[in-house]
């Protein structure tokens, strides 16, 4: 009987390098990481993050897709949804002949076409139980790209609704990610979960738990919280006893610090030694976000004059590093190289409060004399699109850099 799973890739990853390494290398990027992450062109010093682009479950992702067109080369192959979130990196999906499936305004897919000829990648996100079982049923070649670390997260909502917790998931609800991570607490009869977007949130549960004066009544909690928790979930009942996860892809400091005040609050219901008993709260914080955000706080210790976040609009973790240097310096966050036009010195980047039409376009937006130029990007940005919207700075600038020989950089 023919496999029709695989997780671990095809064992092709040496047939594939040289075109993975030859479409996503940048030799600007290699300079200037090899030189300490900062060199100078000209009057602008260009500082990167210690931190930045493609993570381990991204690299994964990109080499498992690359792999299964190698592989079935006379074979339909669906991606569910996008693989990660980069514009860039998906287009490449479909110019290689793989083509997606996008979910509807309430995110469900429809899988009516797939055939058990066809062959079907998961998204690094992962997909919700009922879709993987959806898929599962049709029999047709699933290859998972699921990072490792949402299993992680997974495992942890699973083995709360297993023991009688509800899930309280820091994340996006609409997220892809959040939808399949609070899907897992559906594995058990009664489990159970409530997604929250931020602190905010996560205080309007704290103030229910405690039953602090002012708390939400039940329906009206109901009602501020559509579409975010399991089916029958009622709050008196099934805020008794949590477990905190996140989307792995959110403010690593926001994560744990909801954690905490959740712990409080339970405290303040139940007392410190019973507390124990109603909360639980494992480590679900993904280390290449957690490397990322650290790496842009400690460039912040000197901020750079300007700062260009390079990523996906859609982008969670792209969106939250630019939140974080907003709050030191100039920032413009752009989804791709290609929001940086040479011929106009114009920049498109997406503001900080943008909603449905995000990008905004800025006229004169390098500053005069000599200055320092700060460069990260989302964890589904390939260097070849950092090392681009590089040059394209400089050239505005007139600087055409020199990438071979001594650092010269001298005005063109």
């Amino acid at each position: 009987m023919e496999q029709t799973y695989f997780r671990k890739g095809f064992g092709l990853k040496a047939e594939v390098k040289p075109l993975i390494d030859a479409e996503y290398h940048s030799e600007i990027v290699h300079r200037i990481r090899a030189r300490g992450y900062e060199d100078r062109f000209g009057d602008v010093t260009v500082r990167l993050a210690q931190e930045f682009g493609f993570c381990y479950g991204v690299d994964r992702a990109v080499d498992y897709a690359y792999e299964t067109v190698h592989k079935f080369p006379d074979r339909t192959i669906y991606l569910v949804g996008e693989i990660i979130h980069n514009p860039h990196v998906n287009r490449r999906m479909t110019e290689m002949g793989i083509e997606f499936i996008y979910p509807d305004d309430e995110g469900a897919f429809d899988f009516g076409h797939v055939t058990a000829d066809d062959v079907v990648l998961l998204p690094a996100f992962g997909v919700t139980i009922d879709d993987f079982e959806r898929l599962k049923g049709i029999g047709c070649i699933l290859v998972d790209t699921t990072c490792g670390s949402v299993l992680h997260v997974w495992k942890r909502v699973e083995s709360y609704a297993r023991d009688g917790f509800t899930a309280l998931i820091h994340g996006k609800y609409k997220h892809e990610e959040s939808r399949a991570t609070a899907s897992q607490a559906l594995k058990y009869p009664g489990g159970k979960y409530l997604i929250v977007r931020d602190m905010g949130e996560a205080m309007l549960v704290c103030d229910f738990i405690a039953r602090r004066e002012g708390h939400l009544s039940r329906e009206a909690f109901l009602e501020r919280f559509m579409d975010r928790y399991s089916e029958g979930f009622d709050p008196d009942r099934d805020l008794d006893r949590i477990g905190v996860a996140n989307q792995t892809t959110m403010l690593a400091n926001e994560s744990l610090a909801i954690g905490g005040r959740v712990r409080q609050a339970m405290v303040e219901r139940y007392g410190e030694e019973a507390v124990d008993a109603h909360y639980r709260s494992f480590g679900t914080i993904c280390s290449a976000t957690q490397e990322r955000q650290d790496a842009v706080k400690e460039m912040m210790s000197e901020p750079p004059d300007l700062m260009v976040v390079i990523g996906g609009y859609n982008s969670s973790n792209t969106n939250h590093l630019a939140h974080m240097c907003r709050e030191y310096t100039t920032t413009y966050h752009v989804e791709d190289a290609a929001c940086i036009d040479v011929e106009t010195g114009t920049i498109r980047h997406k503001p900080e409060l943008a909603a449905e039409h995000p990008e905004s376009t800025e006229t004169d937006w390098l500053p005069e004399g000599p200055f320092s130029l700060g460069i990260t990007a989302g964890a589904s940005t390939p260097n070849n699109k950092i090392g681009e919207a590089i040059v394209r700075i400089l050239k505005i600038r007139g600087i055409e850099p020199v990438l071979t020989g001594q650092p010269e950089g001298a005005p063109a």
